[in-house]
């Protein structure tokens, strides 16, 4: 009769939250849609090599994916913004961008194998060749295919001859032309690592070998076009003329430069430049090395307008979120003040709603016993009830009001929070209502008593009653046996909020004249002077009615003890 009102105000809560929910997905796919259309922006303009704008559209679409959680996209953007920065010569930036990136990575595939690659880039231009070395090798471990552990395998292979360790870049690319390449995409790798094999042998020693592959690798270029490998194999085909035959030497660097230039690859072109400076066949020696002197102080000043101007993109894109984010705080605020209203309405009415249904179904209870004892059972039942209710219900109704009005109730855990302290409340409006029932004093007593104290137990406690049977209970009288039963309720009730206790024992005795019940536990305890203000108040008085004696035994993290001794 009482849960049906209840079930039907937590599934109207739970309506409510499901409502809720249907409008969290629909904004979420609203901003999912949102940040799409920004990302595919960055990536038209990156295509297009237009970098300012690529850079703002991607750092724009970032702070939407971040309110979404959408780790996979947060991770790509946030590559795409590294690579933008390692064009430009940031390889610092470019670093910190790449650590946003490893909170958001959560687990080894193609994503993770190409951040480790982009650091290994950015490392290996700082010259910090172990950190690069240490990072190629986790990209070669993410990738699961043979092709793009090949492609990490000539970038390791490129740190060992900036280290002069020839041996082992001839080995790592030795193996790596073994590696059959299927993806056609990838196969312009193919005359890169011949031509860095080749240019490695030269390293070494073996000058007549590497020229071999140098050569093999340039011919390999009318098969696989690839400009900027071109250009490598044209700077390193260039020095290794430069002193057996220099005017090839300069025929190579001029190759190189003329296609560094068409590419924008501006430090190839200071490679180009270096060689034709120092080129004993190269009469204007002089007009080169001016041109690298303007070239090298164009791209330094270049390469710090592009930080700044990404420094600038982050700065404003961060102000432009504080301010939405301070409007979009001062929306909520009213929509919460106007949700407050109904929720406090909501709130009055349904504890009015369970406190009048509880109050209905005891006089109910009551109206089908005798008419004279009925009216007045019913006079000191009610006074009991209402001191009840006033004691284990009113604090907790006046907290529930003060939640509802203090904590954001459109958010999903304060919404729980809300329905779980509810069901508290009406778990206790059920527990007094429970406690005001008549007890059976006859042959089921002792059967009931053991089995009131056994609901307390739980996973966590454990109650064990002892010597109940060697009382002979028919011998003491209904009042007693009420005022026994009620009080150890009471006692257990107040364990269990207050004690925290994992072990509890009632022990029964008797002598000729007297019941005993002693009672311990493993609780808190508490201290002696604040026993009365624990609400132990009302079990002394039962027991002292009866002409028996009640004694506590208690210190703070020490236990409780009762004593209860009872004429029968």
């Amino acid at each position: 009769m009482l849960r049906s009102p209840f079930f039907c105000f937590v599934l109207f809560v739970f309506l409510i939250s499901c409502k809720d929910k249907k409008v969290v997905h629909a904004k979420n796919l609203a901003l999912e849609k949102k940040a799409l259309k920004i990302r595919n922006k960055g990536i038209k303009t990156l295509e297009k090599e237009n970098y300012d704008s690529a850079f703002y559209y991607f750092n724009k679409s970032i702070s939407l994916y971040k309110k979404n959680a959408d780790s996979a996209n947060i991770v790509y953007v946030l590559s795409q913004i590294a690579n933008i920065q390692q064009i430009n010569g940031d390889y610092y930036g470019s670093k910190e961008t790449l650590t946003e990136t490893l909170p958001y990575i959560r687990k080894k595939d193609v994503y993770s194998a190409y951040i480790n690659t982009l650091f290994g880039i950015a490392e290996k231009e700082l010259s910090n060749y172990k950190d690069a070395i240490y990072y190629y090798n986790a990209s070669i471990k993410d990738y699961d295919d043979p092709e793009s552990k090949k492609y990490n395998l000539n970038n390791i292979a490129v740190v060992y001859i900036n280290q002069k360790k020839y041996d082992k870049a001839i080995n790592l690319l030795e193996s790596a032309t073994k590696l059959k390449i299927a993806n056609k995409k990838l196969q312009d790798n193919i005359p890169r690592i011949i031509d860095n094999l080749g240019y490695a042998y030269f390293k070494n020693g073996l000058s007549e070998k590497g020229l071999l592959y140098m050569q093999k690798s340039l011919e390999l270029r009318k098969t696989y076009p690839d400009d900027y490998g071109s250009i490598e194999n044209s700077l390193h085909l260039s020095e290794f003329y430069s002193k057996t035959n220099p005017q090839k030497s300069k025929e190579f660097a001029l190759k190189a430069y003329s296609t560094a230039t068409k590419t924008h690859s501006i430090d190839e072109r200071l490679e180009a430049l270096a060689l034709l400076i120092t080129n004993e066949s190269v009469a204007e020696n002089t007009q080169y090395a001016k041109k690298f002197t303007f070239l090298n102080d164009s791209i330094i000043k270049v390469r710090n307008n592009f930080k700044n101007k990404f420094a600038k993109i982050k700065y404003d894109s961060q102000k432009e979120k504080d301010e939405n984010e301070k409007l979009r705080l001062e929306k909520a605020e009213n929509q919460l003040e106007l949700q407050r209203a109904h929720y406090r309405q909501f709130i009055f009415l349904s504890i009015f709603l369970l406190l009048s249904l509880l109050i209905f179904y005891l006089r109910k209870y009551y109206q089908n016993k005798n008419r004279i004892e009925k009216l007045e059972a019913a006079y000191e039942t009610e006074i009991r009830i209402s001191k009840d209710i006033h004691d284990e219900l009113a604090n907790d109704v006046f907290h529930t009001i003060t939640f509802s009005q203090t904590q954001p109730l459109e958010n999903e855990n304060s919404k729980e929070i809300l329905i779980q302290r509810l069901d508290n409340i009406y778990a206790r409006v059920r527990s007094i209502s429970k406690e005001n029932n008549t007890i059976d004093t006859g042959i089921n007593y002792v059967h009931n008593l053991k089995e009131m104290l056994s609901t307390y137990n739980n996973e966590t406690r454990n109650i064990i009653i002892n010597n109940i049977e060697k009382i002979n209970w028919d011998v003491i009288d209904d009042i007693k046996k009420i005022t026994i039963q009620r009080t150890l309720q009471e006692l257990m009730v107040n364990m269990t909020k207050h004690s925290e206790a994992s072990l509890v024992v009632v022990k029964f005795d008797h002598d000729a004249n007297k019941i005993f019940i002693d009672y311990t536990d493993n609780g808190k305890g508490t201290e002696k002077n604040k026993i009365i203000k624990n609400g132990l108040q009302n079990m002394e008085n039962r027991i002292l009615s009866t002409k028996g004696t009640i004694t506590f035994d208690t210190e703070p993290n020490k236990g409780f003890k009762m004593k209860i001794s009872m004429p029968k």
